[in-house]
């Protein structure tokens, strides 16, 4: 068999080492990984916040939970809280896990849309226990038994992702994985097939592999300057460029969730660490200045200041060919999407778990790519197109940033479904994309584009029958809600202090 016996990864940071980490993890020492990096060359630390994906990552590489939690200064997280995005004043809740219980044969939101249509002026976020959880600064892991409303939560984590890549480090070199600390200066390829065979460096070492993962992030060493794979903007739907971050002191209590709050040139994050608060502005700089972005970041921090602002450029797309030859882009070289929801380490997952599946020989085989590329253009696509739901989705803000957002022709895709959610409230989601049907609803109810109708399905229940078991459901959930133990209770209790 002409098996790989060499993998190269150029970068660190955090896709590097969580594909060293990943790629150790499941080939053990029949292929040896080699790891590129120079600490003259920052990394982007903008993904703190992660999705609940993370734990198909921290379980295949075995990470236990307490100690990833200790040595990342890690917090839960129950979903993102959006301030004054459907319009000022105005905050909605996204909740990982989903909304309800399965009732009948037509899916809970249907019957919730019914009891809506019959007089209920419940709102959508009385069936979700993660998000009276959030708001109660409580937290609770989701139990197994369908039957307990602890079935229905879901969650993820924030973390210090230059802590989490340390982390990761530490058990990809114990796992053998060999860095290389210096910067690429020159390509190697081969004249026939245009393969890379080794990657030079200015501490005059020669690095030989026969499968490159450029984990090299924005620049695209490999992927985009040395092989020229293009890239696709998406800028024109997603047009924040920029980000200027900067961290503070923790409040007095760590808060289960991200919040997202809408600012006249973009948005700012608010993210909750076990030592600091991370935070950000995400902004066009086609309508304000990253001096004025700077002060609007600050002028808006909840506790003292620890670190000088740092910005960071960016441009919104991606490769539709991310793996070209014998080079597999993983994370930014890949493509960026804005971290608004917080998809940033689940894109780099998701590049690596369709690595391991679709892990080749020396030849490469083409078909492998093709295929991969495919996955993961579908992911990017999905993703895309629920980030532009945000912005489009957007009432009385009168900023030109805005504006533009509301008036952009939307792709097809996300145009077909926000236009079957107005009709009857269906969400036409095809069965691999990330988001699913809680995300998708509280954002468009949260946003204001409500179902004007529901499914003919929900018509075989008895509106009064319908009316008492969503309330008994409410108020099942109103009650546990209480019961719960504080958030900072559960992270000091694993911690150990």
């Amino acid at each position: 068999m002409n098996r790989i016996s060499r993998v190269v990864i150029l970068g660190g940071g955090t896709a590097g080492w969580m594909t060293a980490a990943a790629l150790s993890r499941c080939f053990g020492r029949t292929v040896r990984i080699e790891l590129v990096e120079s600490e003259a060359i920052g990394t982007v630390g903008v993904g703190e916040a992660t999705i609940p994906t993370i734990h198909w990552f921290n379980a295949l590489i075995g990470l236990d939970e307490a100690e990833f939690l200790r040595a990342t200064k890690a917090s839960f997280k129950l979903g993102i809280e959006f301030v004054d995005w459907a319009r000022p004043g105005h905050r909605y809740f996204h909740p990982f896990g989903r909304y309800g219980v399965e009732l009948d044969q037509a899916p809970f939101h249907q019957l919730w849309l019914k009891s809506r249509a019959d007089g209920s002026s419940r709102p959508l976020s009385d069936f979700s226990l993660a998000t009276a959880l959030a708001a109660a600064n409580r937290f609770a892991k989701p139990a197994e038994d369908p039957r307990s409303i602890l079935s229905t939560l879901g969650y993820a984590y924030h973390f210090d992702a230059a802590l989490y890549a340390s982390h990761l480090r530490g058990l990809a070199e114990a796992a053998g994985v060999v860095r290389h600390e210096g910067k690429v200066t020159a390509v190697e390829r081969d004249p026939e097939s245009g393969f890379v065979v080794a990657l030079s460096t200015d501490r005059g070492e020669r690095i030989e592999g026969e499968l490159f993962i450029d984990c090299s992030g924005f620049r695209a060493l490999l992927i985009g300057e040395a092989l020229g794979a293009p890239f696709e903007d998406w800028s024109h739907w997603l047009p924040c460029d920029r980000a200027v971050a900067a961290p503070c002191a923790r409040s007095r209590e760590t808060t289960p969730y991200t919040r997202s709050t809408l600012r006249p040139a973009g948005w700012q994050w608010r993210i909750p660490l076990q030592h600091r608060t991370g935070n950000g502005y995400v902004y066009a700089s086609a309508f304000i200045s990253d001096d004025e972005a700077a002060s609007t970041l600050l002028a808006n921090l909840d506790g003292e200041l620890l670190a000088e602002p740092c910005f960071l450029r960016f441009k919104a797309g991606f490769r539709r060919e991310s793996w070209r030859g014998n080079v597999v882009a993983i994370g930014l070289s890949a493509g960026f999407l804005e971290p608004l929801e917080s998809t940033s380490i689940h894109l780099i997952q998701s590049g690596i778990a369709k690595l391991i599946s679709l892990f080749p020989d020396r030849d490469c085989d083409p078909s492998l790519a093709r295929q991969f590329n495919a996955l993961f253009g579908r992911d990017m696509d999905g993703i895309r197109d629920f980030l532009i739901l945000h912005y489009h989705a957007t009432e009385q803000h009168d900023q030109p940033l805005w504006r533009q957002a509301r008036a952009m022709a939307a792709p097809d895709s996300l145009s077909e479904k926000i236009a079957h959610y107005r009709r009857s409230g269906r969400l036409m989601l095809s069965q691999d994309e990330l988001f699913r049907e809680a995300s998708w609803l509280a954002v468009l109810e949260g946003q204001g584009i409500v179902a004007q109708g529901y499914a003919p399905l929900a018509d075989t229940l008895d509106p009064a029958s319908n009316l008492r078991r969503l309330d008994d459901l409410a108020a099942l959930i109103a009650r546990a809600a209480p019961t719960l133990p504080n958030h900072d209770a559960v992270i000091a209790e694993l911690v150990g202090g």
